[in-house]
């Protein structure tokens, strides 16, 4: 008997985790304002950026004594240029719970060398995060990509730690509410919940960092593009617009027009209430579905934004073939782009759930994804 194809098809079928969809009411005429062909150092140049700059601090609620800058290099160029600056002056802890905090912990370890203590725990789990000792730096992800699992809280994070605590929180801005006063550097890339263009990063940092910065300068070399002081005082011009390197003031647009956007949907509130409702829909699929399961193994710490999902059949005797099959499907189908989990991650799907995302697309998603169950398991 031949399986019956779903009738409906998702309007959007990118679900891809990074770069991720664009704000539905995308169109490149949006853009028709940005200063193409102007110096970045140019008045118009210089006030789209700190616009940027002060409406990430406005829709995040970022606290005004933070100092927020536009670097290079994405959220890996923003959280490498806080190691390299920040880290050495005391014991340090890298946690890791997926790929990403996994490539912290060798840059920490093996390039800057530095006296640390790794803790780590596999795809699905979280590390215990009360057995941290906060008077050391750590450095986590707030939102494990790759993994699906997220911190669910800063609850454990003292208000009186003696370390800094540095987050790379790229999938997780604009779809968690962060606890600002227990993050002391956070970092992001446009390309994530905002569907913003790649290659741009976000650094933001406390007070307590920017002590940091000012009274402790590290062993190694610091390359240009790296540094965030002169002196032995912070270069505040990154923090209002004037970048490292040159931006693109086309990609600067794109991120205005998102958070343009984000506003006419409730801001922060908003958005997390959108990716809420799109991992809903995954959580109801998979409680119907005895055939599918999350990754990620505690409710409490399951994404909202990088949903991750294993196949769970005993009929499937290949589960890495299985899985590639079914998201090439769906693929083939034009139904949804760039599910397969990430290379490094155990096989299964990744679904990104994020703000930009259509729970009306989810639901259509995954009605197909139940059809190419059924018919790649006819065929193997």
């Amino acid at each position: 008997m031949a399986i019956e194809q779903p009738a409906t098809r998702p309007a959007n079928p990118r679900f891809s985790s990074g770069p991720c969809a664009k704000p539905p009411v995308f169109k490149l005429d949006n853009l028709s304002d940005a200063p193409l062909g102007r110096s970045h150092r140019a008045a118009v140049g210089k006030a789209k950026l700190k616009a940027a700059i002060e409406e990430t601090r406005d829709i995040l609620g970022i606290p005004a004594d933070y100092k927020i800058g536009i670097v290079p290099a994405s959220d890996t160029g923003a959280f490498e240029m806080a190691m390299w600056n920040l880290l050495g002056e005391r014991h340090v802890e890298m946690l890791a719970w997926e790929s990403f905090g996994a490539g912290w912990v060798t840059d920490v370890v093996k390039q800057l060398k530095i006296d640390a203590t790794a803790k780590t725990a596999d795809y699905g789990e979280i590390v215990d995060l009360s057995g941290v000792n906060f008077d050391n730096d750590v450095c986590f992800t707030w939102n494990g990509t790759t993994s699906g699992v997220r911190v669910p809280n800063g609850d454990v994070i003292p208000s009186d730690r003696a370390g800094l605590t540095l987050c790379d929180a790229t999938s997780a801005a604009f779809a968690m509410d962060l606890p600002w006063d227990k993050l002391d550097v956070t970092t992001f890339s446009w390309q994530k919940v905002l569907g913003g263009e790649a290659a741009h990063g976000m650094l933001i940092l406390s007070p307590r960092a920017v002590e940091r910065l000012e009274s402790y300068a590290p062993a190694w070399p610091l390359p240009k593009i790296f540094r965030l002081t002169k002196g032995g005082k912070l270069i505040d011009g990154i923090f209002t617009g004037a970048t490292i390197n040159t931006p693109s003031m086309l990609a600067v647009e794109d991120y205005l027009q998102a958070l343009d956007w984000a506003r006419s949907v409730g801001g922060l509130q908003g958005l997390i209430a959108r990716a809420d409702a799109n991992t809903a829909a995954i959580t109801a699929f998979v409680e119907a579905n005895d055939w599918i399961e999350f990754l990620a193994v505690d409710p409490a710490t399951r994404s909202n934004t990088s949903v991750c999902l294993k196949f769970n059949d005993a009929r499937i005797t290949d589960g890495p073939a299985f899985a590639k099959a079914v998201a090439k499907r769906l693929e083939n189908e034009d139904v949804a782009l760039d599910i397969g989990a990430y290379r490094d991650a155990p096989a299964g799907l990744r679904i990104w759930c994020g703000g930009t995302v259509e729970t009306s697309d989810i639901e259509a998603m995954l009605s197909w994804l139940a059809y190419a169950f059924e018919a790649e398991l006819a065929a193997s």
